[in-house]
C-alpha cells in the first residue's frame, strides 16, 4: 500500500443533466490554452457511495482509491479536500484507520490484513450502507478564467449522462465562468448526488 500525496483543496461546481451542449461551446470557445494531458482522457471508475450521507467524493481509479472530503458549501460551491490516494492492496490498518471515518461510517469487522480490488468491492458490497456504482467517462478539459474545466460524457450504471464542471481555489473566478458560460443558474450536483439520484436511492431529478 502507498499513500499518495495529493494536491490542495477547490472550490468546485458541476452539474448533471441530458445536454449542456450550448454552455459546453461556449466553454469551449472561452478556453485558453488546456495541458495535452488533459484535454481528452478515458476511463472506467468505480464510486463507494455512502447512503447515508454525501461527506466523501471516493473512486476507484488506476488501482488507487481516491478520497475527497467536503469542507464547506460557500456560494453555492462546494470545497472539496483531496485526503489521500491509496494503491491497491490496502492494509486493514489503513479500511479502518483512514477509509472508513472519511466516509464517516462504521467499519465492519475485518478478517485478513490486506485487500486486493476484488476483495475490498465484496467489504463495500456486504455493507449495509455503502454501494460500489460502476462509472465510465469520455472527459474533456479547457481553461476558464484560470479554472478548470470540464465536459463529460459518463455512464452510470449504464445511464448515458453529461456532466459540466469549474473549480479554483478562488471562488469569484469559478463564479465568473458560471455566468460567461451559462451555468450561473444551474444547480450544483456532486458526482456522489448524481449517483444516487440515477440509482434511485434518493427521489430527485437532474438538472435537465
Amino acid at each position: 500500500m502507498t499513500l499518495i500525496e495529493t494536491q490542495e483543496s477547490r472550490f468546485e461546481f458541476r452539474s448533471f443533466g441530458k445536454n449542456f451542449s450550448l454552455q459546453a461551446k461556449k466553454m469551449k470557445q472561452l478556453s485558453g490554452p488546456v495541458p495535452k494531458n488533459v484535454r481528452a482522457r478515458k476511463s472506467k471508475e468505480i464510486y463507494i457511495v455512502s447512503i447515508t450521507n454525501d461527506i466523501a467524493n471516493t473512486k476507484i481509479r488506476d488501482d488507487k482509491i481516491d478520497t475527497k472530503r467536503l469542507i464547506q458549501t460557500k456560494d453555492n460551491l462546494e470545497q472539496w479536500e483531496p485526503v489521500t490516494k491509496t494503491e491497491f492492496p490496502v492494509l486493514k490498518e489503513y479500511l479502518l484507520d483512514q477509509f472508513f471515518p472519511s466516509l464517516n461510517i462504521i467499519a465492519p469487522l475485518l478478517d485478513d490484513n490486506i485487500y486486493g480490488v476484488s476483495a475490498f468491492i465484496k467489504i463495500i458490497d456486504d455493507h449495509k450502507d455503502l454501494c460500489a456504482i460502476h462509472v465510465s467517462k469520455e472527459r474533456f478539459g479547457y481553461m476558464v478564467n484560470k479554472t478548470i474545466c470540464e465536459v463529460a460524457n459518463v455512464t452510470i450504471n449504464n445511464t448515458r449522462l453529461v456532466t459540466i464542471s469549474s473549480e479554483s481555489i478562488d471562488t469569484g473566478a469559478v463564479k465568473k465562468t458560471l455566468k460567461d458560460t451559462g451555468l450561473y443558474n444551474i444547480e450544483n450536483i456532486s458526482y456522489p448526488q448524481a449517483i444516487k439520484r440515477v440509482t434511485g436511492i434518493i427521489n430527485k431529478p437532474l438538472a435537465n
